[in-house]
């Protein structure tokens, strides 16, 4: 259907997924999209990663690097589906893209690596989406790869992610002869001739029959166990049908009680059709999800994945570009048209939406409506940031945002030439509105500008796209962890009276508080006051005034984490007690509680994985000790050793470049924040203070 010349979108929610790849660093996600784009017909030639010509991969920085920076969406049909894709950053430093799109999708493909199996940042995403409760198919990649094995991948899958792998293909040749896969639900062979672009569907040949016969026979008890439908037929028939397998696995897939596993190669482009087959089958459209819960009016509140609901969507993303201002929007409920109003549900602003657009990555086509399910970017709002709620004027809700990762490394920033001051504390106002992960302050005591981030190399692609983008030359510091303080031991009853007197109106509070260690919360707060001693309204100006004080620490002036604060008695007096009286003396009585309580220096540290040949593994082994790193465990296997460690973040800079030497640019590496972990005092004694 057009109107005024353009696409309308109506189409029914069933036929729509909206799915994330999500990977490690090179396991194959960016191709895996760009052969879903060629198989679907999107694009009529294959791109390739090497030679920065994929689709999704458009940003500047992305090709010069070769890894996928920034989430991309890509839109595509196969089988009468609409298949709405975002490819994500497989690297750690990234991994806040991964959290906001994971936050709007339905569903999801990991994509694994058939010689490493689960790395370390395939398990990091996920628990994201574990937390998020997004159902998964896995595809197994790079089968044609030399060491490359399903089965040793798919265990992994068992023992390091704690999955119940559903395997429903079995590989037709091994490593470079890898040539297609045996269908074990339809019990077909698929083939990928040499050259060809298409599969070719035939009988499974003879000398796999058996063990098809028999992993189809694995499968059929491993999904009766799991499904109470599939276990009843099972027990009648001792076999399961097509259509019942099918709908089984379906079913689990969307509880979560199995992961579907295919496999193939993508860069070969064997197993794709099968894979987008999947998705369409057992994946969950957006009329299979829950309504959306959010608040209105301080009650919590649903609405349906339906057109006819009023209007409610969330923004993910925020990017600048030659077009304007996108803000990329999942729609949750109703339907939205150009140049409606929508209401931003905190802050009660209205705004217009000028256009609605369907995304290509760097490409955009124009629409005239989008509805529930629906993954869209529109133009025309100035406001709305990551995590914003949008909906009808009429009919507000306020939806749960994104968790924003807290950051844990820091450089000072400035312009090389004075006069672009300016501009770059435009520049880095807008990188902060994009990425929500990306902190800017100014430090009271050098009044440098500070940008925070989720890694060194997070921070790099931000100062250079500051460059590119913005045409400012940036002098960059060195960079630095963000420490925190938390207490060990902490003090009861402590008695702090604020009292102020200067003429007019005085001020008066006394309050008495207890303070304790408190382990996997950052700080918690809670009144004991019986008898109406200290009114509720006071009592939540004091833990306002604690949590001004967790600013700053005892020890070098960084963060306070870690501890429960409880107010346990206090007085008031009748003229001079009020909110501001009691927030000072929240804010002064914890600084001395602190002060008397025994605190310790927190620093960031990181899970690293570490591959080197074997002859190199003492001279690692020796430069992590030095980094004061703890070794907790070391495989070795067909000539390369793999060493995992412990290491404080701030002793990883520049470790990349001494690995390379060390190992004559043999050895990698990939790490993952692994919390943190008390400093030595003898570190301690030597940095500056926060």
């Amino acid at each position: 259907m057009r109107a005024n010349g353009r696409l309308r979108t109506t189409v029914p929610s069933s036929t729509i997924r909206n799915l994330g790849i999500l990977a490690h660093v090179d396991a194959g996600k960016t191709t895996l999209t760009e052969r879903v784009l060629f198989a679907t017909g999107t694009i009529h030639k294959r791109g390739e990663v090497h030679t920065g010509t994929t689709v999704t991969d458009y940003d500047p920085q992305e090709r010069d690097r070769g890894i996928t920076i920034f989430a991309a969406a890509v839109s595509c049909t196969w089988d009468g589906h609409r298949v709405n894709l975002i490819d994500t950053p497989g690297h750690v430093d990234f991994s806040d893209e991964v959290e906001r799109s994971l936050r709007v999708l339905d569903g999801a493909v990991a994509v694994f690596d058939a010689v490493a199996g689960v790395e370390p940042q395939s398990e990091t995403v996920w628990r994201q989406a574990d937390r998020h409760g997004v159902p998964r198919i896995a595809f197994v990649n790079k089968l044609d790869r030399a060491g490359a094995d399903l089965d040793t991948a798919v265990r992994s899958l068992r023992d390091r992610l704690g999955a119940v792998p559903l395997v429903v293909q079995l590989p037709i040749g091994r490593e470079d002869s890898f040539a297609g896969v045996v269908d074990l639900v339809a019990m077909r062979a698929l083939h990928w001739p040499a050259g060809a672009d298409t599969v070719v569907s035939g009988p499974v040949p003879e000398a796999l029959r058996e063990e098809a016969g028999r992993r189809r026979r694995l499968l059929e008890e491993t999904v009766a166990e799991l499904h109470a439908g599939a276990l009843e037929e099972f027990c009648a028939d001792n076999a399961l049908g097509d259509a019942t397998l099918a709908r089984a696995l379906r079913e689990l897939t969307l509880s979560g009680d199995g992961v579907v596993v295919l496999c193939g190669s993508a860069y070969r482009n064997r197993g794709i059709e099968p894979l987008l087959d999947a998705v369409v089958a057992y994946l969950p459209a957006p009329s299979d999800m829950p309504p959306v819960r959010g608040t209105a009016d301080g009650a919590e509140q649903e609405r349906a994945p339906d057109p006819s609901e009023p209007f409610t969507a969330l923004a993910f993303k925020v990017t600048a570009t030659a077009t304007g201002r996108l803000t990329y929007l999942r729609v949750y409920a109703g339907t939205l048209r150009k140049g409606a109003t929508v209401l931003d549900a905190a802050t009660g602003r209205t705004e217009r939406v000028g256009r609605i657009l369907r995304v290509q990555a760097d490409r955009h086509e124009e629409r005239e409506e989008a509805v529930a399910g629906d993954i869209v970017a529109v133009v025309g709002l100035k406001a709305a940031r990551a995590g914003t709620t949008l909906c009808a004027p009429g009919a507000p809700l306020l939806l749960e945002p994104p968790s924003v990762a807290e950051p844990v490394v820091s450089v000072a920033v400035e312009a090389r030439v004075n006069a672009d001051t300016g501009r770059l504390a435009s520049a880095l106002a807008r990188l902060a509105e994009e990425d929500p992960s990306l902190v800017v302050r100014s430090d009271p005591e050098t009044g440098q500008t500070v940008l925070s981030g989720l890694g060194e190399l997070h921070l790099e692609v931000a100062v250079e796209k500051i460059r590119r983008g913005h045409g400012v030359e940036v002098v960059v510091g060195r960079p630095q962890v963000s420490y925190r303080e938390t207490v060990v031991r902490g003090v009861t009853g402590l008695v702090h009276r604020h009292i102020k007197q200067d003429g007019g109106a005085g001020q008066f509070a006394h309050i008495v508080l207890d303070v304790e260690p408190l382990e996997g919360t950052a700080f918690e707060f809670r009144s004991t006051v019986v008898g109406g001693r200290v009114p509720q309204e006071y009592a939540r100006a004091v833990e306002a005034g604690c949590r001004d004080a967790l600013a700053e620490g005892p020890l070098g002036g960084f963060p306070v984490t870690g501890l429960r604060v409880t107010l346990t008695d206090g007085s008031t007096h009748s003229k001079d007690s009020s909110e501001m009286a009691f927030r000072a003396a929240g804010r002064f009585g914890l600084r001395e509680a602190l002060r008397l309580s025994t605190v310790e220096l927190l620093e960031p540290v990181a899970e690293v994985t570490v591959s080197v040949p074997e002859e190199a593994v003492g001279g690692v082994l020796g430069d992590l000790a030095a980094r004061r790193g703890r070794v907790r465990g070391s495989t070795a296997e067909a000539g390369t050793a793999v060493v995992t460690a412990v290491v404080p973040l701030a002793e990883l800079f520049g470790y990349a470049s001494g690995l390379r030497g060390r190992t004559r640019g043999r050895g990698v590496f990939t790490s993952r924040p692994a919390g943190l972990a008390p400093v030595p005092a003898s570190v301690a004694a030597a940095l500056p203070a926060g």
